[in-house]
């Protein structure tokens, strides 16, 4: 009898798989290491941020949203390293149940709560994209005033047209990660950095 070894996946580094999350992948990826400063505090605003995405589906979902595309657009947020900031008119104890549930569901499969099309990913991917067509546009064309308008037009109408599906991409695998590390502390009203009412969800890392 001859047995053969498992397939490795072309992503596998570390021995771990990076196309799909997994549970310990955070967590096995800071053992391997520790020495780098910031490591830490860059996995955990990831799945941070993944949670917040999250909490705002199902706050919408709550808020009957559903019937409108699923997004309610007056709920926003922002991550940080310790967790994050929530606006919008929710009380406390709607939004401490919309936390937990979030959390369970996205870390129990439901892995697209994680990407959010108001992100600000997908402005900062649409703004990259924009500059750079733009700019090989500018160096390929006729230096002409009227074609460089033109040139510019079409750069702006294709980086619209790029940036939700590349921004999805970018949040997937860069800006957010399933939040199999963390724990709800507490949740406060406060005020963030600008003076601006938000809700605080305070998160920790979990190994």
């Amino acid at each position: 009898m001859t047995t053969s070894a498992s397939p490795q996946s072309p992503f596998d580094f570390f021995g771990l798989d990076w196309t799909a999350p997994h549970p310990r992948q955070d967590a096995d990826f800071l053992k391997q290491l520790p020495f780098v400063p910031g490591l830490k505090e860059f996995l955990m605003l990831r799945q941070v941020h993944a949670l917040e995405h999250a909490t705002v589906w199902v706050l919408s979902e709550s808020g009957n949203q559903r019937e409108r595309g699923g997004d309610n657009d007056l709920l926003g947020g922002m991550s940080t390293e310790r967790g994050f900031y929530l606006y919008g008119n929710v009380n406390a104890a709607s939004l401490q149940r919309a936390v937990r549930t979030a959390l369970q569901r996205i870390t129990g499969g439901e892995w697209n709560l994680a990407v959010h099309p108001r992100c600000g990913t997908n402005l900062s991917v649409g703004m990259v994209l924009t500059a750079g067509l733009a700019f090989g546009i500018h160096m390929l064309l006729p230096k002409g005033p009227l074609v460089q308008i033109l040139g510019l037009g079409v750069a702006a109408t294709t980086a619209a047209q790029l940036a939700p599906d590349l921004g999805g991409l970018a949040q997937k695998y860069l800006t957010t990660a399933i939040p199999f590390n963390l724990a709800i502390a507490d949740i406060s009203s406060t005020r963030d950095i600008w003076g601006r009412p938000a809700h605080f969800v305070h998160l920790t890392w979990v190994d």
